[in-house]
């Protein structure tokens, strides 16, 4: 019997809490679990870029507009996180936020732009900061924007 790696038994970890988040916020008591409004989450739903299954993934987000923004951080990870690669596969994805379910279109933000967003996500959970000086990549910054 091989024993599986430190890195792989965390990569197993991480997506079992994943799925208990994703539970949580998709169950009747998401109301409850979510706290205050400053600490809601969504589920962003991609198209495994592999598989093509569907993929759902809870995340923090902050607001530009009528866009949601979201950090791919990965917890500073030195690599981005799948949902994020999905959507470099293939921007259509489907957002779910207080049941209510939008589709819309990815698109990574560079230069002041992305600038301004991190901003406004550091400002929203500061853990992020601390995420990007253990990344040894630029933490990507996702619009989500509604499609029509």
């Amino acid at each position: 019997m091989q024993v599986p790696s430190v890195g792989r038994l965390l990569v197993e970890l991480q997506k079992g809490v994943t799925q208990l988040h994703r539970a949580g916020m998709q169950s009747p008591l998401a109301p409850l679990l979510r706290g205050s409004p400053a600490h809601e989450f969504l589920v962003l739903e991609t198209t495994g870029r592999r598989s093509g299954a569907r993929r759902a993934t809870p995340l923090s987000f902050t607001t530009d507009g009528d866009a949601f923004v979201v950090i791919a951080s990965n917890g500073g990870a030195a690599r981005d996180p799948d949902w994020y690669r999905n959507l470099q596969a293939d921007r259509d994805a489907t957002v779910e936020l207080r049941g209510a379910r939008a589709p819309v279109r990815a698109a990574t933000v560079t230069g002041a732009e992305r600038d301004r967003l991190w901003r406004n996500a550091v400002r929203s959970y500061p853990g992020y900061a601390a995420y990007q000086l253990r990344a040894r990549r630029e933490i990507p910054v996702v619009r989500l924007l509604p499609r029509r």
